[in-house]
Formats: C-alpha cells, sequence, structure tokens
C-alpha cells in the first residue's frame, strides 16, 4: 500500500516559557531548540517508521538559512521529498510551549506552502492521501483541489487543524465532496459544526462527507464515526512535555495502521498510543527506537 503526504516540512523552533508574554512585557524563556517539524512531514514520519507502507513526502523545500536547515535534516534521515528544490524562501515556526505542554505556533509561511501544478503531473496513483488546512487555505491551495478532484484517491484524509475556519467554504465543500476523512480534534469540530457534543458534531459533518469522521479527544483518546456506527477509543496515559504535532502523528499512525488493513477504531487505538508517546517527549519526531518500544509494551 502507498500513501502521499502532501503539504509542509519546516523547522520548529520550540521555545518553552513560563507563560505567553503580553504586549510590552519581557519573558525570560525556560529553554529553545530546532526541530523538524511542518504538519505533512510529522505525519509521513510517523507513517514511515511504523514500516507498514510506502510513504512517501511530496513538500516543497526553499532556500535560506530555514530551507537549507530543512534540506540537511531531511538528507541526514534520508529523506527525499517528491518536489524539486525551490528558489524561495522557506519559512519556520515558532512554537511557544507553556508549562503544562499546551503549544502556540507563530508561524512565517514560504515556500513550503506553495504549490505548482507541474509538480503533480509524474504522481502515480496512492491508496492513501493526506492534506493538511493550512495548505488548502494558501492560494495554491486550488493546485492540490484540482489535482485531488482529476485523481480521486482510494482515501484521503484531511486535517484541518485550528484555521479550519479561515478556509473558504467553496474549498471545503469540495474536500466534502470527495469524501474526505475529517481528522479534528474536539474544539475544532465543535467550532465548525456549532455543535456542543462531539457526537452530534461528527454526525453533522458525516451527512456532508459520507465519509469517516475521528476526533481526538486528549488524554480521553478518541471519538469514530465509521458507517454510522460510532465508538470512543480509550486513551493512554501521559506525562505530558509538550504537544506539537500529536494530532498530525495520529493521523500518521491511522493512515499507516488502516493501510496495513487493520479496522478504522483498531487503527485509532495504535495511534492513541503513538500520540501519548508523542506528547511525552520534546517535538513531534517519535523515533524508530521509540517506536520499537510501544511494539514491545
Amino acid at each position: 500500500m502507498s500513501l502521499l503526504f502532501i503539504g509542509s516540512t519546516v523547522a520548529d523552533v520550540i521555545i518553552r516559557t513560563p507563560r505567553l508574554p503580553y504586549t510590552g512585557d519581557d519573558v525570560n524563556i525556560t529553554s529553545q531548540q530546532v526541530s523538524l517539524g511542518g504538519c505533512a512531514y510529522n505525519a509521513f514520519h510517523t507513517a514511515r517508521i511504523t514500516g507498514l507502507s510506502e510513504c512517501v513526502l511530496f513538500s516543497p523545500v526553499g532556500t535560506g538559512i530555514w530551507g537549507d536547515w530543512v534540506r540537511a535534516a531531511l538528507a541526514q534521515r534520508g529523506v527525499t521529498t517528491a518536489i524539486p528544490p525551490v528558489d524561495a524562501p522557506n519559512g519556520c515556526c515558532y512554537c511557544l510551549v507553556e508549562p503544562d505542554g499546551e503549544r502556540t505556533f507563530l508561524c512565517e509561511h514560504g515556500a513550503e506552502y506553495a504549490f505548482r501544478p507541474e509538480w503533480f503531473q509524474a504522481l502515480p496513483e496512492f491508496d492513501g492521501v493526506y492534506v493538511c488546512g493550512l495548505e488548502i487555505e494558501e492560494p495554491t491551495g486550488e493546485v492540490i483541489l484540482r489535482w485531488l478532484e482529476q485523481h480521486p484517491p482510494r482515501r484521503l484524509y484531511f486535517a484541518p487543524g485550528p484555521r479550519i475556519l479561515h478556509i473558504p467554504p467553496e474549498k471545503m465543500a469540495r474536500l466534502m465532496a470527495l469524501g474526505a476523512v475529517f481528522h479534528l480534534n474536539e474544539a475544532e469540530i465543535c467550532h465548525f459544526t456549532r455543535c456542543e457534543e462531539v457526537s452530534q458534531a461528527a454526525r453533522m459533518l458525516h451527512s456532508l462527507t459520507r465519509s469517516d469522521v475521528i476526533v481526538t479527544l486528549g488524554d480521553r483518546g478518541a471519538y469514530v464515526l465509521h458507517d454510522e456506527e460510532e465508538a470512543f477509543v480509550p486513551g493512554v496515559p501521559a506525562q505530558v512535555v509538550d504537544t506539537i504535532g500529536a494530532g498530525d502523528a495520529h493521523i500518521g499512525a491511522v493512515m499507516a495502521h488502516e493501510a496495513a488493513g487493520l479496522p478504522l477504531a483498531e487503527a485509532v487505538a495504535r495511534a492513541n498510543r503513538i500520540s501519548a508517546a508523542v506528547v511525552s517527549q520534546s517535538g513531534a519526531e517519535l523515533t524508530p527506537e521509540a517506536y520499537k518500544r510501544l511494539l514491545e509494551e
């Protein structure tokens, strides 16, 4: 089975701070580090380390300080993106992490968010395709949507993220028409549907997509709506270090395990374990060694 991950790869500048600053404030941070991130890369990385399917990263990498850093980091990991080098500056993401592990992003979008039609021409067919809401929100999201409509995958996974309300309704309608599997957290789906309960929100979304809906619930696990039947999949206890990339890792794990033939609820159960491991560390990249330890538990 083959999986395609469309979206960004960036440098995450992780800044640990005792609290978020206010206007004119002066805060001494606890620490900082630079990690490889980006929604598509995080999901790709998680699916890749499972070894359950062929995973292809379709992510532009630009120039400048951050583009050079991302390119070197990918090469160090033996990863090659299916897109040729882009002659435009790469952006980055500043991740402010509070003591409880919650993260706030300050993002500069660059070459990693601009897609060109010619890049898609040589792509083969894939069993599953991942796309993030940030890429669809951008003007070149039209390029991605047009390719998806011309080459509909067997399974389209869509993770709109917290900016779901910023995506133009026309684009959302086209994704729904493609039968995308929506993957959101509790706050995102409730804000989008204006429903107070996850079950009600998921059923409303399902009525528009006629497809499965996955809702992550933090340490409570996840909610799944599949073939008109709902299930709550228990979470895994974790000592939260930060929540960066937890949702990305979750959907990447779901994709890999579904591609391997597992039922959706079971794939989500595996994903819950993996995302719990991700929040127990700093940054979004779970090491292959950490993943092997999960398999042995």
